[in-house]
């Protein structure tokens, strides 16, 4: 929970500081900022929803993308070296509220039946069909998807941290409690733990991603009877 309250802090005081007395000609850190924004909204939201209907769903979006990588990041820094997204109960809690909003957005913009008939009875397919695909539909809709996204990005943090683990205490069990030739094979282990340490931060960073892309993918799904 520490590391939850830290990371929003400081993802908070950043915005906030590259915000604060915004120039025509930015700064060093209003550049960083509005580039960060700006890489989340065009890349994401924009390309997602589309520039009419993506522009509400922006704040949230960017807010969740560097959230998550906060608590991604923490993984890899030193004296805190714990992901906090690792815990089940906070990707899952992300993923309700994203369930909520695209529920929320399919049924607010094309009615209740509306919603329900074009996620569970698509055109153009056999009537036959429909008595499997619309039970399929209907809980990959409301089962699958919030739960594939909070255990992917649990599930990756989690790994990632124990093969980080594994690689640094092995390396320390070889060079203080091994015998024989394995104290001068301690180095691998930690050579690996420094290789990989870069590769989880590109994962931790990938994950933000890919959890902030799948919510906003789902918003569109849920608006495409609205396009």
């Amino acid at each position: 929970m520490l590391i939850v309250v830290i990371g929003t802090i400081v993802i908070a005081a950043f915005f906030y500081a590259a915000a604060r007395n915004p120039r025509l000609v930015p700064g060093k850190l209003q550049f960083a900022g509005e580039s960060a924004y700006g890489l989340v909204r065009n890349s994401i939201v924009i390309d997602s929803i589309g520039t009419k209907y993506g522009k509400k769903f922006v704040p949230y979006i960017v807010t969740l993308f560097f959230f998550i990588l906060a608590l991604n990041i923490s993984g890899i820094i030193p004296v805190l070296q714990f992901p906090a997204s690792s815990k089940i109960a906070i990707p899952a809690f992300l993923a309700i509220i994203s369930w909520i909003i695209y529920n929320w957005v399919g049924i607010s913009r094309q009615g209740f039946v509306g919603y329900f008939k074009a996620m569970m009875f698509p055109p153009g397919v056999p009537w036959p069909i429909y008595f499997l695909l619309a039970p399929l539909e209907l809980f990959s809709t409301f089962i699958i998807r919030p739960f594939t996204l909070a255990l992917r990005l649990a599930m990756n943090m989690f790994a990632g941290h124990l093969v980080l683990l594994l690689c640094i205490l092995g390396g320390e069990y070889m060079l203080t409690e091994g015998t024989g030739a394995l104290p001068f094979l301690s180095p691998i282990g930690f050579l690996g733990g420094i290789i990989l340490t870069f590769f989880e931060g590109f994962i931790q960073i990938l994950q933000a991603y890919v959890f902030a892309l799948l919510s906003a993918l789902y918003i569109a799904g849920a608006m495409e009877a609205e396009h």
